[in-house]
């Protein structure tokens, strides 16, 4: 089974008095690329979110966005006293101002309100990892999904080319005679007598030259592996990359070694279908 690297998931939790959101996205990475974008209150703890991420998700760019709405009626903002009131001593000495056009003034003063850090607390940090274990697993559920909708384009392509490579084989012994008859042809032209004997062992070896029956076992088998490796539990988006080089190393011969335009059409349209296979190859985790 194949996942994508790309997905999203998102989970809300309500605390008595804040609304927490996670949300992870992902696109497709060679490596683990961890992005995540916490509250400074939640800061101390940002390793253990992104170990919570390292384990639960491999490969890809992963960006994590935790944002925190608070719904009660307590607030870490709380007005610094003491320093507006001096704030509007000072001012009452400069400008004639009753004392509401004065606190007015200090309020606008820099250091009138003070923000007084929160400490974590711990059992409301276990709901947030719960919140993002929740996402991490709905992210995962979406790479499934992408995931086979990937598999099933696989496999449709490697029929194809599977289909291309019979019609290769079908027009194979035309191919072959032509070989044959340019040979005659060319030796004709010479007007020169020719030892028979002499001229079908050239012939074989030229003909050996150009036979793709190697390359045709070792094609089926490179598809034949392709498809199992799909579907076994072990199944990535490395692996799958290393069969599609075998595979077109072998259209490649065939191609090389056709010298027939027909079969040649046949191997561009086989090259065309493992190219999509490649580039949505990168995207499998």
């Amino acid at each position: 089974m194949i996942q994508s690297m790309t997905g999203y998931g998102k989970h809300v939790i309500q605390l008595p008095t804040k609304k927490i959101t996670v949300e992870i996205k992902s696109l497709n990475s060679k490596s683990l690329d961890l992005n995540t974008r916490v509250p400074s209150a939640y800061r101390q703890k940002e390793l253990n979110i992104r170990k919570l991420l390292a384990s639960a998700l491999t490969r890809g760019k992963i960006d994590l966005n935790l944002f925190v709405e608070s719904t009660g009626e307590q607030t870490a903002t709380k007005i610094n006293e003491t320093t507006l009131r001096q704030y509007m001593q000072q001012l009452s000495e400069v400008v004639a101002a009753d004392q509401i056009e004065l606190l007015k003034m200090a309020v606008k003063m820099p250091d009138a309100f003070k923000t007084e850090r929160e400490e974590i607390d711990e059992d409301e940090f276990s709901e947030i990892l719960k919140a993002v274990t929740q996402a991490l697993v709905e992210i995962n559920i979406y790479r499934t999904d992408e995931g086979e909708v990937l598999k099933n384009d696989f496999l449709q392509r490697i029929a194809i080319i599977g289909k291309h490579l019979e019609e290769v084989l079908a027009i194979d012994s035309q191919r072959i005679e032509g070989v044959k008859q340019r040979l005659r042809s060319a030796v004709n032209d010479l007007k020169e007598k020719v030892d028979e004997n002499r001229f079908e062992q050239e012939l074989i070896y030229y003909l050996e030259k150009y036979d793709i029956t190697e390359e045709k076992v070792r094609l089926e088998n490179h598809l034949s592996y392709f498809k199992e490796a799909i579907h076994s539990d072990d199944s990535n988006g490395k692996k799958l990359g290393f069969i599609t080089q075998e595979i077109g190393r072998e259209i490649n011969t065939i191609g090389s070694k056709s010298n027939f335009a027909p079969m040649q059409q046949l191997v561009v349209q086989m090259k065309d279908e493992l190219e999509k296979i490649k580039e949505q190859a990168l995207n499998v985790l």
